[in-house]
């Protein structure tokens, strides 16, 4: 059977959140792509219209909120499927009152966005549609080849894609990075992430809700509650692979009470609104971001933890880096050229350890059971109190 060969300035493998903001926003940069997935296609046409939130969430910052906006993605998304942080509350230890960090403190109308996934998802592929980009689901490959010039990607429909830039969307186990043989760092974290919806007695508030704490076994917890629309909330609940094996055997009712007890009731009762689920939780980066005319994305190229949810925007800003860098290209240049993926590499390594530095360095310094190491992190907390610091803070924490 004789092969069909497809050209194109950029191919996109994976079609999660980061790769299809890739896609609309390449298309929209002027670059023909094609985008590869093996999954079936999302049908953007069936929105959601159950009540019930889907169980995975993600707070988007305000810049790549507005930049979603630019692609034409965010307004698709129904309102009633996002809920503005306006403020956050820290509790750790035995600090009797928590640190409040709010929008204002940074002369800021929001902190950002808590954002159902599938409804992102939806709201993406339905710009992807609406663009008449070329997709290629259901299409798995079984080899590329990739040098200076070029990526070719062999497809195991007999099809064959060759692009001058290749960006790997395709998640933590991304096949691409294992493909060319590209090492990852791992620091597995021994816990889970136990994740759940809940309907609340008190308002919310749009206050984000952060307790960092330690379990019955002494092992480091950190507990999220997210405001979500109409009095519901998300939990993130980060514990000992052990405790969550506990957690995950309680019933309903047992479940929401050990919720209930770790937030001090602090939005009076609760209710079960959807399905438990847990995840592995992992701090991985991968050795380089760059090889030949391939580029890592999102999880492929970085899995933090989720403690700051900063996760998505980190993939985000890898997108918009990288078309910040090639529309700066001369006219000479090609958009694989490798002083351009070089000075990209050199932004997103500061941006990527920046965050990373962030968020693994608060869970060891939390984790710790130093005497020492506790009354600094609580005197860090106090000094936070102090409106300059706050400011900071905030700044930082919607930069991305």
């Amino acid at each position: 059977m004789s092969t069909e060969t497809l050209r194109s300035d950029v191919v996109i493998i994976g079609a999660g959140l980061v790769g299809l903001a890739a896609v609309v926003a390449f298309h929209q940069a002027g670059f023909s792509v094609i985008l590869v997935d093996g999954k079936a296609s999302l049908d953007a046409a069936s929105n959601n219209q159950s009540d019930v939130w889907d169980n995975r969430v993600y707070a988007i910052s305000p810049k790549n909120a507005a930049w979603l906006t630019r692609l034409g993605v965010w307004q698709l998304i129904k309102p009633k499927r996002t809920c503005e942080m306006q403020a956050m509350e820290i509790l750790a230890d035995d600090m009797r009152l928590p640190l409040a960090l709010s929008a204002s403190d940074a002369n800021e109308t929001t902190l950002g966005f808590i954002v159902e996934a599938k409804s992102l998802m939806q709201a993406l592929m339905q710009q992807v549609e609406s663009l008449g980009i070329q997709l290629l689901f259901d299409s798995s490959y079984h080899s590329l080849t990739s040098n200076l010039n070029n990526t070719t990607v062999h497809l195991d429909n007999h099809k064959t894609i060759e692009c001058s830039l290749l960006l790997a969307a395709d998640g933590s186990h991304s096949s691409v990075r294992q493909q060319l043989h590209i090492a990852v760092q791992q620091k597995p974290y021994d816990q889970t992430a136990i994740v759940a919806n809940f309907s609340v007695e008190v308002s919310h508030n749009q206050i984000a809700r952060q307790w960092f704490a330690k379990d019955a076994d002494g092992n480091n917890s950190i507990l999220a509650w997210l405001p979500l629309p109409d009095n519901h909330i998300s939990i993130v609940w980060s514990v000992s692979n052990k405790y969550a094996d506990t957690l995950l055997m309680l019933s309903e009712e047992e479940f929401t009470k050990a919720v209930l007890e770790a937030g001090n009731a602090g939005l009076g009762e609760l209710k079960l609104m959807s399905p438990v689920t847990a995840f592995p939780l992992t701090l991985q980066k991968s050795h380089t971001l760059v090889q030949n005319s391939v580029v890592l994305v999102g999880d492929a190229a970085h899995q933090i933890h989720p403690m700051a949810g900063q996760g998505v925007n980190l993939g985000f800003r890898d997108v918009i880096d990288l078309l910040e860098v090639i529309k700066e290209k001369n006219q000479y240049q090609a958009i694989n050229d490798s002083s351009l993926l070089k000075h990209y590499t050199r932004i997103r390594k500061t941006d990527v350890m920046n965050m990373l530095l962030l968020t693994d360095g608060l869970y060891r310094l939390f984790e710790s059971q130093n005497n020492v190491v506790k009354k600094v992190r609580n005197w860090g907390l106090a000094a936070t109190k102090q409106i300059a610091i706050r400011k900071m803070l905030v700044a930082n924490a919607i930069s991305l």
